[in-house]
């Protein structure tokens, strides 16, 4: 099939090239022109396992191809997606401007019978809004065309979002039209091969669906964040807790990690954006309310326990940051969101050397694949060593903090940390070690709802 996606973000991008490495004929349109000259030479904006090879691979073929041309992308296409951006407002409301711009571009081009699929995460009632737009766009025209907008959210995971398009759990198709019904299943007829995967419903329970999913993940977060705090001061060790209350099946393993403080371009919008939809709906959601107050505060649990452990809690904890750690080098493990991507949008780290700069520490840093967007985020500053590896990071620090589980760090040379580092101290934001293994080693360990761990240490 003829397909065009506006978009060539993480959700376009990956679309596109999965559904052209199943045979479909895809354009990619996007009005950044550095970002579609960059892909036309085959350089990815974006750090995604697979993707690079992917796109290659269809560009060669001939399955793949990049434009700027809006005209060209809604001329080639039978099926057009809307994959562009919905940022936050002010209000932490969706921003569907860039949205209703392709939806009045659609409606400015198209000639014949469209079928426009709302691929970005939008708030209930989207889909009207650009149904709306498109045909008061074709009255102007004086142009009569038919088209049928769809709702089609995505379910991908940065750091597995190929696989999880290759490979879906679920295909949600939101529409009242069988004759969209019938194209949409003829797009992802390939990935439905073993069982009947698409589950189709009415446009608005479809929009729902992708909030609804992200806040459910969201809320289990935000949870066991809650039960890590509540360990910390009962004298618990959350991680035994995790696996009593996952081996319950009602439950499970997944999302039940504590830390501090989920982040990236999904989770932190997609809560605030469908807790100001039910407010307009006049609808307090006090869970999704909570959600967020309790993530917020854990994204700053790294720097309490940081000034808890060099006594400077009591001025941190009033506001007195400034120079409270004056003289102190931190090293960093780990500034992207989540591994397997060199995300940093809402990450905890950013959070963490914020407050550390505003306390006069000096941060070394390194990542796996988030060098290029710290430095991009932040620039040159005298307090910010970038390190090309994390045993450069640890040399001549005062005490390490981990914000990501990378699985390079899982494992590290305990020696070689206590050697290097000057207090002999670990912050772990992300449960990575066991306690005891750490204190064996000369090191005080403080991590996430570990209880009266702390105390082996002596500290």
């Amino acid at each position: 099939m003829k397909i065009s996606i506006f978009g060539t973000g993480y959700v376009g991008l990956v679309t596109g090239a999965c559904l052209a490495d199943v045979g479909h004929d895809v354009i990619c349109a996007d009005v950044n022109q550095a970002k579609i000259d960059g892909l036309k030479q085959g350089v990815i904006p974006i750090y995604e396992p697979g993707l690079e090879n992917v796109v290659k691979t269809n560009v060669s073929q001939g399955n793949l191809r990049f434009t700027t041309s809006a005209e060209e992308a809604v001329q080639h296409a039978e099926v057009i997606y809307i994959a562009v951006g919905t940022p936050p407002d002010e209000d932490g409301s969706a921003d569907l401007q860039y949205v209703m711009a392709v939806g009045k571009t659609i409606g400015q081009l198209m000639q014949t019978y469209k079928v426009v699929v709302n691929k970005s995460t939008v708030p209930v009632g989207t889909a009207d809004k650009v149904t709306a737009v498109i045909q008061q766009v074709l009255n102007e025209r004086g142009f009569k065309a038919e088209f049928d907008v769809v709702s089609n959210p995505e379910f991908l995971k940065e750091g597995a979002a190929v696989a999880d398009c290759m490979r879906p759990d679920r295909i949600v198709i939101g529409t009242s039209s069988k004759f969209a019904e019938d194209i949409m299943r003829e797009v992802y007829a390939p990935f439905n091969r073993n069982h009947d995967k698409v589950i189709v419903m009415d446009v608005r329970s479809s929009e729902l669906t992708k909030y609804a999913a992200n806040c459910m993940l969201a809320t289990k977060i935000s949870f066991m964040n809650e039960m890590a705090n509540i360990a910390e001061r009962v004298g618990a060790d959350i991680e035994n807790v995790r696996k009593g209350i996952g081996s319950d099946p009602r439950i499970g393993y997944h999302f039940i990690y504590p830390g501090c403080g989920y982040g990236g371009s999904c989770f932190p919008k997609d809560v605030q954006a469908l807790a100001r939809t039910s407010e307009q709906y006049g609808y307090e959601s006090k869970i999704l309310n909570a959600v967020e107050q309790v993530n917020d505060k854990q994204k700053y649990k790294l720097f309490e326990l940081i000034c808890k452990h060099y006594g400077v809690w009591q001025q941190a904890a009033k506001g007195e940051i400034k120079d409270i750690l004056k003289g102190k080098t931190f090293a960093l493990w780990g500034l992207a969101f989540k591994p397997n991507t060199d995300d940093m949008r809402e990450a905890s780290s950013r959070v963490l050397m914020e407050n550390l700069w505003l306390a006069g520490a000096t941060v070394k840093a390194y990542d796996p694949e988030a060098m290029e967007e710290t430095q991009r985020i932040y620039g040159n500053r005298a307090d910010l060593v970038l390190c090309g590896t994390k045993e450069a990071a640890i040399n001549k620090a005062d005490a390490l903090v981990i914000c990501t589980e990378w699985k390079n760090f899982r494992a590290p040379d305990f020696s070689a940390v206590k050697e290097n580092i000057s207090d002999a101290v670990i912050f772990d934001g992300r449960n990575l070690f066991e306690p005891a293994t750490v204190h064996r080693n000369g090191l005080a360990y403080y991590a996430i709802g570990r209880g009266d761990t702390l105390k082996v240490s002596g500290v």
